[in-house]
């Protein structure tokens, strides 16, 4: 079952989060206060999956009145290949649609193999013809990567 995503589920999310190696969590962004802003400023778009009563799958999902971006897509691994992360994602597109957003981008990082082969195959197209930079404003934003 999915469902939208509230603060709430955010401790159980966090540790999914954490579950997945290679994951990059930001200590700003991706903390408790920083979930809460986003979720405040893109109600009902992100979302999270349900079985058994555990949480095992969420998006963080938003956008800025012209582009929508899904952040932080993943799935349990003792639950993929079922269908899930699609179902997910099919949530996050129609919530962006009944916002009347007509685009949605995303990032994965190029070591993320299960990650890009999941977007190729759910119909996702790689853009070759950008490049994508960022400028850090706050220093203590620092992305940690999960190593377990």
């Amino acid at each position: 079952m999915v469902r939208a995503m509230t603060i709430e589920d955010y401790d159980e999310v966090r540790a999914l989060w954490m579950s997945i190696k290679g994951f990059g969590i930001r200590s700003v962004d991706d903390s408790r206060e920083g979930v809460e802003a986003f979720l405040k400023r893109n109600p009902g778009s992100s979302v999270v999956a349900v079985m058994d009563g555990r949480i095992v799958g969420a998006i963080l999902c938003g956008h800025d009145g012209r582009r929508g971006c899904l952040y932080h897509v993943c799935v349990a691994e003792d639950h993929r290949m079922r269908g899930i992360g699609k179902e997910m994602v099919v949530f996050c597109m129609n919530a962006l649609k009944k916002e009347r957003i007509n685009k949605v981008s995303l990032i994965a990082f190029t070591k993320n193999d299960i990650g890009n082969a999941f977007w190729k195959q759910i119909g996702w197209t790689r853009r070759e013809d950008l490049n994508y930079y960022d400028f850090t404003l706050n220093e203590d934003n620092i992305t940690a990567f999960n190593k377990e």
